[in-house]
């Protein structure tokens, strides 16, 4: 199989992923360790010494990941009990015989996607490793705020699904494309406020979500929105009592972003556009 393109790899200047593993990841671990530093008496009051000897421990493995992430060293095996722990090693041999003897993954060359998830893992696996604080979760504070902070985008949101449940099954094919292809934007844009990608800086939803559309619809890179429309419509005219029409929705993030897909999920169910939809959630929301 071919390596990776560099573009999609940190070696390439000047490109998301560089940026994403020079600046991103190691902003997204420093908050970390400072997450851990600060609420180190409140571990302390939890748990004893014991939960001071953690907290060190948690902090250390922390700071050497970071160290590996900053100096372009070899990715390395999970060495957790945890239930996915082999099929991450798993992937890791794969990315290792890609490279055909030529080297090992590293941090900068290697898919920008695998090692932004793999650090994200690892910071599982220091936490994993160091009971009694192993199910501390060191993005609670920062997801908590964002979704505060966004309340009055949601409450928007769900008044206008509600208004618009009410006369659901009056609206013509026309209003309810447009409808569909509002709140469909609306789940598209819910990524906006994800934590990651501004590393854990405030970036809540604080307009109405709904206003802003027709600006961002230009900064959509691929838009198979349509053909999407003409799918499900033409299943709705066709579906017999028997027939399932099943939307699969792979969840990304909690907070607001879980709001956009949510009502989008509610709008697709009412218009009768879908009759199931399954969500898909990740193990480490």
């Amino acid at each position: 199989m071919a390596a990776v393109p560099a573009s999609l790899a940190g070696s390439f200047k000047g490109s998301f992923a560089y940026y994403t593993i020079k600046d991103r990841l190691p902003q997204i671990l420093t908050k970390v360790i400072d997450t851990l530093h600060r609420h180190k008496n409140e571990f302390f009051e939890e748990h004893g010494e014991k939960g001071i000897e953690a907290e060190k421990n948690t902090i250390s493995l922390l700071s050497k990941l970071r160290n590996e992430l900053q100096t372009d060293k070899p990715l390395v095996p999970l060495d957790d009990k945890l239930p996915d722990t082999l099929l991450w090693n798993q992937y890791l041999e794969y990315q290792q015989n890609l490279l055909d003897g030529n080297g090992q993954p590293s941090w900068f060359q290697s898919p920008w996607l695998y090692v932004e998830c793999y650090m994200y893992r690892r910071i599982h696996e220091a936490l994993a490793q160091n009971p009694p604080i192993d199910d501390y979760d060191v993005f609670k504070e920062v997801k908590v705020q964002s979704f505060f902070e966004s309340h009055q985008a949601i409450i928007a949101l769900c008044t206008y699904l509600r208004e618009l449940l009410k006369n659901i099954e009056d609206l013509d094919e026309k209003q309810l494309q447009e409808d569909f292809l509002k709140l469909l934007q609306v789940s598209l844009w819910g990524n906006k406020c994800d934590l990651s990608i501004s590393a854990g800086e405030d970036n809540s939803q604080k307009a109405n979500p709904l206003k802003s559309l027709d600006d961002l619809k230009p900064f959509i890179l691929v838009d198979d929105m349509e053909s999407i429309w003409s799918l499900l419509i033409n299943c709705k005219k066709r579906r017999t009592s028997e027939d399932i029409t099943r939307i699969d929705i792979v969840l990304d993030n909690a907070g607001y972003e879980l709001i956009t897909d949510l009502v989008l999920a509610d709008f697709l169910l009412s218009s009768k556009l879908a009759t199931e939809v399954h969500f898909h959630g990740k193990c480490i929301p």
